[in-house]
């Protein structure tokens, strides 16, 4: 199973065609701040999509957060303002663990991270529109797992 995790595209989606048309995945995940723009990414996509509201989705219907299980892995799925994301990713990984996920998704900061704390993974797949890690590609995260049944997490960056 392929799972592709984006986030941050604030309305602009030539990115996110050229990754979709890239990689083809069998779910996408979006941690937020689609701006009005959710019914076009369902319509890209091809796929099953999970979204949720961003700080900027004023006037989205999208919930602020979803749990789901995909690929036998517990997900669950959050813009990450409302847990100091900015700051660190302290919160949200004390949140994950009570909810006891296998993995936790964000977005918010536009820098992308993968961290494994002795069991529970922590993903955020920057941003596609306005990245501010070093180096200011636009970044978004794949999600596979392999015949053994494990999972791997890679930050690939789109290469302007």
């Amino acid at each position: 199973m392929k799972i592709l995790v984006v986030s941050d595209t604030h309305g602009r989606l030539d990115n996110f065609r050229r990754v979709m048309e890239m990689h083809k995945p069998d779910l996408l995940i979006h941690c937020g701040d689609i701006e009005g723009q959710e019914a076009e990414i369902i319509e890209i996509a091809g796929c099953p999509v999970r979204m949720v509201a961003g700080n900027n989705d004023y006037f989205s219907d999208l919930p602020g957060e979803v749990e789901f299980t995909a690929g036998g892995q517990k997900i669950w799925v959050t813009h990450g303002h409302h847990y100091y994301v900015s700051m660190s990713s302290e919160y949200i990984a004390q949140e994950a663990m009570a909810r006891e996920v296998d993995v936790a998704m964000f977005g918010h900061t536009h820098k992308p991270c993968v961290e494994n704390r002795g069991g529970l993974v922590i993903l955020n797949p920057g941003s596609l529109s306005y990245p501010r890690q070093e180096g200011r590609e636009p970044s978004y995260i794949i999600m596979e797992d392999d015949r053994k049944g494990d999972w791997h997490y890679t930050i690939a960056y789109l290469r302007r």
